[in-house]
């Protein structure tokens, strides 16, 4: 099978579903903030983990079809390392924090991630768009 040909659909799933899982954790996230409950729901957590597979083995399948090497592309392997980061603190934002203030700079540290992540990723650049302020 060759991925290659398969580049155009997956990379429009892959930014379809990164879109999706990054508005599902913010809902979440917005949830926590107002004491609700629901933004732990069995269903909103186990669709979470689905969509959030799914976007893995879209990026893992890009990642093949291209041949990228994340000790090569730097960028990528930023972005690998901000998606472990992302991860852990979106666990603290939606459970493991002790407090809510803890919770809250949780939240806000992991949207802050999840947009650099972002910005790395469109950019193809290990500042993403920090590169854009010149000299970089």
């Amino acid at each position: 099978m060759n991925l290659l040909a398969w580049y155009p659909e997956l990379k429009a799933l892959h930014v379809s579903v990164v879109l999706l899982s990054g508005a599902l954790f913010a809902l979440r996230g917005l949830a926590m903030l107002r004491g609700q409950t629901w933004g732990m729901a069995r269903p909103l957590r186990l669709g979470s983990y689905a969509i959030d597979t799914l976007l893995l083995a879209a990026g893992v399948a890009m990642w093949a079809a291209l041949g990228l090497n994340p000790r090569r592309e730097t960028w990528l392997g930023v972005k690998l390392l901000l998606l472990l980061l992302y991860i852990v603190l979106g666990s603290l934002a939606l459970k493991r924090a002790r407090s809510r203030a803890g919770r809250v700079a949780a939240l806000v540290a992991a949207l802050a991630c999840y947009a650099y992540m972002l910005s790395v990723a469109r950019l193809h650049h290990p500042l993403g768009v920090f590169s854009l302020l010149g000299g970089a």
